[in-house]
Protein backbone atom coordinates (compact mmCIF):
# COMPACT_ATOMS: atom_id res chain seq x y z
CA UNK A 1 0.00 0.00 0.00
CA UNK A 2 2.84 2.40 0.80
CA UNK A 3 4.27 1.74 -2.18
CA UNK A 4 1.04 2.79 -4.18
CA UNK A 5 0.48 6.13 -2.45
CA UNK A 6 4.29 6.37 -3.41
CA UNK A 7 3.32 5.54 -6.94
CA UNK A 8 0.52 8.12 -7.37
CA UNK A 9 2.54 11.21 -7.53
CA UNK A 10 5.39 10.08 -9.43
CA UNK A 11 2.55 8.63 -12.71
CA UNK A 12 0.71 12.38 -12.15
CA UNK A 13 4.14 14.17 -12.34
CA UNK A 14 5.17 11.57 -15.68
CA UNK A 15 2.00 12.40 -17.03
CA UNK A 16 1.74 16.08 -16.58
CA UNK A 17 5.21 15.75 -17.92
CA UNK A 18 4.92 13.82 -20.84
CA UNK A 19 2.59 16.89 -22.07
CA UNK A 20 4.79 19.07 -21.88
CA UNK A 21 7.11 16.54 -24.12
CA UNK A 22 4.58 16.11 -26.24
CA UNK A 23 4.56 20.12 -26.48
CA UNK A 24 8.21 19.74 -27.30
CA UNK A 25 7.62 17.04 -29.78
CA UNK A 26 5.06 19.34 -31.84
CA UNK A 27 6.33 22.49 -31.86
CA UNK A 28 8.42 24.53 -34.28
CA UNK A 29 11.32 26.84 -33.81
CA UNK A 30 10.43 29.81 -32.18
CA UNK A 31 7.28 28.85 -30.72
CA UNK A 32 8.07 29.20 -27.14
CA UNK A 33 9.70 32.57 -27.32
CA UNK A 34 6.73 34.04 -29.74
CA UNK A 35 4.69 35.55 -26.99
CA UNK A 36 8.19 36.87 -24.73
CA UNK A 37 9.69 38.62 -27.86
CA UNK A 38 6.62 40.52 -28.57
CA UNK A 39 5.84 43.29 -25.97
CA UNK A 40 2.38 43.72 -27.53
CA UNK A 41 1.15 40.38 -26.54
CA UNK A 42 3.27 40.12 -23.58
CA UNK A 43 1.59 42.79 -21.68
CA UNK A 44 -1.89 41.46 -22.16
CA UNK A 45 -0.79 37.81 -21.40
CA UNK A 46 0.69 39.35 -17.92
CA UNK A 47 -2.10 41.29 -17.18
CA UNK A 48 -4.78 38.36 -18.77
CA UNK A 49 -2.97 35.53 -16.87
CA UNK A 50 -1.36 37.21 -13.46
CA UNK A 51 -3.67 40.36 -12.78
CA UNK A 52 -7.21 40.10 -13.23
CA UNK A 53 -7.41 36.07 -11.70
CA UNK A 54 -5.70 37.08 -8.33
CA UNK A 55 -7.94 40.55 -8.31
CA UNK A 56 -11.13 38.82 -9.37
CA UNK A 57 -10.27 36.15 -6.57
CA UNK A 58 -9.76 38.45 -4.06
CA UNK A 59 -12.90 40.62 -4.93
CA UNK A 60 -15.05 37.21 -5.16
CA UNK A 61 -14.15 35.67 -1.96
CA UNK A 62 -15.46 38.85 0.18
CA UNK A 63 -18.81 38.36 -0.97
CA UNK A 64 -19.47 35.17 0.41
CA UNK A 65 -19.00 33.45 3.88
CA UNK A 66 -16.26 30.91 2.24
CA UNK A 67 -14.59 28.42 4.99
CA UNK A 68 -10.78 29.54 5.38
CA UNK A 69 -9.31 26.18 2.98
CA UNK A 70 -11.90 27.53 0.30
CA UNK A 71 -10.74 31.37 0.31
CA UNK A 72 -7.20 29.64 0.35
CA UNK A 73 -7.66 27.42 -2.31
CA UNK A 74 -9.27 30.01 -4.70
CA UNK A 75 -6.35 32.23 -4.03
CA UNK A 76 -3.34 29.88 -4.43
CA UNK A 77 -5.10 28.60 -7.48
CA UNK A 78 -5.59 32.47 -8.93
CA UNK A 79 -1.71 33.01 -8.79
CA UNK A 80 -0.75 30.10 -10.16
CA UNK A 81 -0.70 30.42 -14.12
CA UNK A 82 -0.88 27.75 -17.35
CA UNK A 83 -0.89 24.14 -16.81
CA UNK A 84 0.74 21.56 -19.07
CA UNK A 85 -3.21 20.72 -19.97
CA UNK A 86 -3.02 24.39 -21.36
CA UNK A 87 -1.88 23.78 -24.91
CA UNK A 88 -4.06 20.84 -25.59
CA UNK A 89 -7.47 22.29 -25.04
CA UNK A 90 -6.13 25.81 -26.68
CA UNK A 91 -5.10 24.05 -29.51
CA UNK A 92 -8.39 22.34 -29.80
CA UNK A 93 -10.45 25.30 -29.33
CA UNK A 94 -8.30 26.44 -33.00
CA UNK A 95 -5.54 28.18 -30.74
CA UNK A 96 -2.68 29.34 -33.20
CA UNK A 97 0.26 26.93 -32.01
CA UNK A 98 2.97 29.67 -31.44
CA UNK A 99 0.89 31.97 -29.80
CA UNK A 100 -0.60 28.71 -27.83
CA UNK A 101 2.96 27.52 -26.76
CA UNK A 102 4.41 30.71 -26.54
CA UNK A 103 1.40 31.75 -23.59
CA UNK A 104 2.76 28.39 -21.82
CA UNK A 105 6.48 29.23 -21.66
CA UNK A 106 5.61 32.62 -20.80
CA UNK A 107 3.13 31.39 -18.08
CA UNK A 108 6.22 29.45 -16.55
CA UNK A 109 8.38 32.50 -16.61
CA UNK A 110 5.21 34.34 -14.84
CA UNK A 111 5.01 31.46 -12.07
CA UNK A 112 8.75 32.07 -11.19
CA UNK A 113 8.90 35.69 -11.05
CA UNK A 114 5.45 36.66 -9.87
CA UNK A 115 4.15 34.15 -7.89
CA UNK A 116 5.79 34.70 -4.70
CA UNK A 117 5.85 38.03 -5.05
CA UNK A 118 1.64 38.18 -5.63
CA UNK A 119 1.65 35.70 -2.57
CA UNK A 120 3.30 37.60 -0.80
CA UNK A 121 1.39 40.63 -1.29
CA UNK A 122 -2.03 38.60 -0.99
CA UNK A 123 -0.50 37.20 2.38
CA UNK A 124 0.20 40.80 3.60
CA UNK A 125 -3.13 42.40 2.24
CA UNK A 126 -4.95 39.27 4.35
CA UNK A 127 -2.56 39.71 7.41
CA UNK A 128 -1.25 36.09 7.77
CA UNK A 129 1.78 34.36 8.02
CA UNK A 130 2.16 32.33 4.57
CA UNK A 131 5.57 31.16 3.03
CA UNK A 132 5.43 31.49 -1.02
CA UNK A 133 9.36 30.05 -1.75
CA UNK A 134 10.68 30.62 -4.75
CA UNK A 135 12.53 27.54 -4.53
CA UNK A 136 9.30 25.22 -4.82
CA UNK A 137 7.82 27.51 -7.71
CA UNK A 138 11.10 27.66 -9.65
CA UNK A 139 11.69 23.48 -8.65
CA UNK A 140 7.94 22.88 -9.61
CA UNK A 141 8.55 24.00 -13.09
CA UNK A 142 12.00 22.90 -13.62
CA UNK A 143 10.81 19.43 -13.14
CA UNK A 144 6.92 20.23 -14.58
CA UNK A 145 8.05 22.02 -17.57
CA UNK A 146 11.86 23.04 -18.27
CA UNK A 147 13.52 19.39 -18.58
CA UNK A 148 10.32 17.58 -19.99
CA UNK A 149 10.16 20.54 -22.76
CA UNK A 150 14.00 19.78 -23.09
CA UNK A 151 13.65 16.30 -23.68
CA UNK A 152 10.81 16.93 -26.15
CA UNK A 153 12.76 19.26 -28.08
CA UNK A 154 15.63 17.37 -28.67
CA UNK A 155 14.37 14.51 -29.07
CA UNK A 156 11.43 15.90 -31.82
CA UNK A 157 14.46 18.36 -33.75
CA UNK A 158 17.52 16.67 -33.45
CA UNK A 159 17.35 12.74 -32.48
CA UNK A 160 13.89 11.48 -34.40
CA UNK A 161 12.89 14.72 -36.47
CA UNK A 162 11.02 12.47 -38.92
CA UNK A 163 8.58 10.52 -36.82
CA UNK A 164 8.30 13.39 -34.65
CA UNK A 165 4.65 13.96 -35.57
CA UNK A 166 3.70 10.64 -34.53
CA UNK A 167 5.19 10.11 -31.38
CA UNK A 168 3.67 13.27 -30.61
CA UNK A 169 0.02 11.49 -30.95
CA UNK A 170 1.33 8.37 -28.99
CA UNK A 171 3.53 10.99 -26.58
CA UNK A 172 -0.26 12.69 -25.43
CA UNK A 173 -1.98 9.23 -25.58
CA UNK A 174 0.26 8.10 -23.05
CA UNK A 175 0.36 11.08 -21.11
CA UNK A 176 -3.75 11.21 -20.67
CA UNK A 177 -3.69 7.00 -19.97
CA UNK A 178 -1.37 7.80 -16.86
CA UNK A 179 -3.00 11.02 -15.93
CA UNK A 180 -6.36 9.36 -15.22
CA UNK A 181 -4.74 6.33 -13.73
CA UNK A 182 -3.58 9.27 -11.22
CA UNK A 183 -5.90 11.58 -10.63
CA UNK A 184 -8.52 8.99 -9.91
CA UNK A 185 -7.04 7.37 -6.45
CA UNK A 186 -5.94 11.14 -5.69
CA UNK A 187 -9.84 12.50 -6.60
CA UNK A 188 -11.38 9.30 -4.58
CA UNK A 189 -8.84 10.59 -1.29
CA UNK A 190 -9.89 13.82 -1.28
CA UNK A 191 -13.46 13.49 -2.43
CA UNK A 192 -15.18 13.75 0.92
CA UNK A 193 -13.32 16.58 1.79
CA UNK A 194 -14.61 18.17 -1.40
CA UNK A 195 -18.01 17.51 -0.78
CA UNK A 196 -17.55 19.23 2.73
CA UNK A 197 -16.39 22.43 0.94
CA UNK A 198 -19.76 23.04 -1.51
CA UNK A 199 -22.42 25.22 0.09
CA UNK A 200 -21.94 28.91 1.60
CA UNK A 201 -21.07 29.64 -2.23
CA UNK A 202 -17.92 28.26 -2.72
CA UNK A 203 -19.24 26.54 -6.00
CA UNK A 204 -20.04 29.70 -7.17
CA UNK A 205 -17.52 31.55 -5.60
CA UNK A 206 -15.23 29.67 -8.59
CA UNK A 207 -17.29 29.93 -11.24
CA UNK A 208 -17.28 33.43 -10.88
CA UNK A 209 -13.65 33.92 -10.61
CA UNK A 210 -13.25 31.36 -13.80
CA UNK A 211 -15.62 33.43 -15.79
CA UNK A 212 -13.88 37.07 -14.97
CA UNK A 213 -10.65 35.21 -16.19
CA UNK A 214 -12.26 33.94 -19.71
CA UNK A 215 -13.99 37.01 -19.90
CA UNK A 216 -10.51 38.85 -19.03
CA UNK A 217 -8.58 36.86 -21.50
CA UNK A 218 -10.92 37.08 -24.67
CA UNK A 219 -11.36 41.01 -24.59
CA UNK A 220 -7.10 41.33 -24.22
CA UNK A 221 -6.22 38.50 -26.63
CA UNK A 222 -6.75 40.83 -29.57
CA UNK A 223 -8.90 40.97 -33.13
CA UNK A 224 -8.11 37.37 -33.48
CA UNK A 225 -11.11 34.73 -32.41
CA UNK A 226 -8.52 31.94 -31.89
CA UNK A 227 -5.98 34.27 -29.70
CA UNK A 228 -8.42 35.46 -27.97
CA UNK A 229 -9.94 32.05 -27.13
CA UNK A 230 -6.00 31.03 -26.09
CA UNK A 231 -5.69 33.70 -24.06
CA UNK A 232 -8.89 33.23 -21.87
CA UNK A 233 -8.30 29.56 -21.80
CA UNK A 234 -4.96 30.56 -20.51
CA UNK A 235 -6.31 33.43 -18.03
CA UNK A 236 -9.11 30.48 -16.73
CA UNK A 237 -6.51 27.36 -16.48
CA UNK A 238 -4.46 27.24 -13.52
CA UNK A 239 -1.79 25.25 -12.24
CA UNK A 240 -2.56 22.84 -9.37
CA UNK A 241 0.82 21.55 -9.03
CA UNK A 242 1.81 24.84 -8.03
CA UNK A 243 -0.86 25.54 -5.78
CA UNK A 244 -0.32 22.27 -3.68
CA UNK A 245 3.34 22.63 -3.83
CA UNK A 246 2.68 25.94 -2.04
CA UNK A 247 0.29 24.31 0.02
CA UNK A 248 2.38 21.99 1.35
CA UNK A 249 5.23 24.60 2.39
CA UNK A 250 2.59 26.01 4.84
CA UNK A 251 1.82 22.51 6.09
CA UNK A 252 -1.94 23.12 4.88
CA UNK A 253 -4.63 20.25 5.61
CA UNK A 254 -6.08 17.84 3.26
CA UNK A 255 -9.72 20.67 2.82
CA UNK A 256 -7.21 23.18 1.54
CA UNK A 257 -6.15 20.56 -1.27
CA UNK A 258 -9.39 19.35 -1.83
CA UNK A 259 -10.62 23.30 -2.65
CA UNK A 260 -7.30 23.07 -5.00
CA UNK A 261 -8.98 20.56 -6.58
CA UNK A 262 -12.38 21.48 -6.73
CA UNK A 263 -11.01 24.51 -8.11
CA UNK A 264 -9.32 22.57 -10.97
CA UNK A 265 -12.77 20.49 -11.52
CA UNK A 266 -14.80 23.81 -11.54
CA UNK A 267 -12.61 25.58 -14.14
CA UNK A 268 -12.85 22.90 -16.47
CA UNK A 269 -16.28 22.68 -16.51
CA UNK A 270 -16.71 26.39 -16.77
CA UNK A 271 -14.41 25.94 -20.03
CA UNK A 272 -16.53 23.65 -22.05
CA UNK A 273 -19.34 26.19 -22.92
CA UNK A 274 -16.67 28.87 -23.75
CA UNK A 275 -14.92 26.16 -25.57
CA UNK A 276 -18.29 25.17 -27.50
CA UNK A 277 -19.38 29.13 -27.85
CA UNK A 278 -15.40 29.46 -29.85
CA UNK A 279 -15.98 26.65 -31.91
CA UNK A 280 -19.44 27.99 -33.50
CA UNK A 281 -18.17 31.39 -34.04
CA UNK A 282 -14.96 29.84 -35.33
CA UNK A 283 -14.38 31.73 -39.21
CA UNK A 284 -11.52 30.27 -41.76
CA UNK A 285 -10.45 33.99 -41.54
CA UNK A 286 -10.04 33.60 -37.92
CA UNK A 287 -6.78 31.00 -38.43
CA UNK A 288 -3.78 32.39 -38.85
Amino acid sequence: MEIVKQLIPLLLTLSLGLLVVAAGLASSRGDFAYVLRRPRLLLPAFVAIMVIPILAAMAIVALFPLSQAAKAGILLMAISPVPPLMPGKALKAGGHTPYVYGLMATGAVFAVIFVPILGALAARFYGVHAQFPVSVVARNILIGVAIPLVVGLVVGRVLLKAPAPRLTKAVTIAAYLLLVLAALPILIKVWPAMMALIGNGTVLAMILVAVVAIAGGHFLGGDNLADRGSLAISAAMRHPGIALALAGANHANAALSAAVLLFLIVGFLVLIPYQMLLRRQEKPGDQV
